[in-house]
């Protein structure tokens, strides 16, 4: 069992043929991801890596089983390929996509509401760096040498963040069992109490390390559903503690505007919460392997 993502994942990449969707897939193959095909609209019929090439989500469901997939496309169709993989009965799907207007993203959202828990997709992103369970499958863009195959969890609005924190824990000998990008977006498909809650049913997380940033509700939002659900411990980073209030910083979804906000008020909230919180990006792993060290 892992996040999301396992060894028997079958993966499509939408946007197959395009320049990004080949090199990602390139790599996700070379890693060991199941690619059994992809999507380009009007190249049905034909074979791209050694795969087949599909014009719609659902001749590639119908004919691969895939059940997972992730977005190469141009922003502004982006917001229907995440639809017409819902559609089509995919479970997982990840949106790379940056630049996704947030009416698209609303769009898809309202679009969501008609399926029941049971049946709805799980979207990742937009602007995101994807999934990645160490060891079983990876469906991104991270560098997957960096993971190490163990049982930490990874949630982070930071690609860049979230590959630090990896690349600690293995030099740390600490391994993931699953790491999840859910963008830097101010609406994004899954935020952090989403993937936490998957995280503390998962058999094979011990721990969940959680990086956040300035601007949004979601990790307040997060530290609340820790504090009245969680048993698994909860370690997190909150980026930004210097950033001026009112001011865009890097994410689109990071821009303070109303109280819980900011950094400092976003620890202060989690630490009430009872998550631990690292002090700097340079100690994610130390605080985490202190963490484990005392289980």
């Amino acid at each position: 069992m892992a996040v999301l993502i396992d060894k028997n994942s079958k993966i499509l990449i939408q946007g197959f043929t395009g320049k990004m969707g080949t090199f990602h897939a390139e790599e996700m193959i070379k890693y060991g991801s199941n690619i059994v095909g992809g999507v380009t609209p009007g190249k049905g019929g034909q074979k791209h890596l050694n795969r087949p090439v599909f014009n719609t989500v659902k001749d590639a469901v119908k004919s691969t089983g895939a059940d997972a997939s992730i977005l190469f496309v141009p922003p502004a169709f982006a917001a229907d390929s995440a639809m017409e993989a819902a559609d089509a009965g995919i479970k997982t799907c990840v949106a790379i996509v940056d630049g996704i207007p947030s009416h698209d993203m609303i769009r898809i959202k309202r679009y969501m509401k008609r399926y029941t828990k049971n049946t709805k997709m799980t979207l990742v992103g937009p602007n995101c760096a994807g999934i990645i369970s160490p060891g079983k499958s990876m469906l991104g863009i991270m560098p997957g040498h960096i993971y190490k195959e163990g049982r930490v969890g990874i949630i982070s609005r930071s690609g860049t963040l979230g590959y630090e924190a990896a690349q600690q824990l293995k030099n740390l000998n600490i391994g993931v069992s699953t790491s999840v990008g859910i963008g830097g977006d101010p609406i994004n498909g899954s935020s952090f109490r989403d993937i936490i809650e998957k995280f503390e049913t998962d058999g094979e997380t011990d721990v969940i390390l959680m990086i956040g940033e300035i601007g949004g509700p979601q990790e307040v939002a997060a530290g609340e559903f820790v504090k009245e659900n969680m048993k698994k411990p909860v370690i997190a980073y909150i980026a930004g503690l210097t950033a001026p209030k009112g001011r865009v910083m890097g994410h689109a979804g990071a821009i303070v505007s109303a109280y819980g906000e900011s950094a400092i008020e976003k620890v202060e909230i989690l630490k009430e919460c009872g998550i631990i919180i690292s002090k700097n990006p340079s100690v994610m792993g130390d605080t985490v392997k202190l963490v484990l060290d005392k289980m």
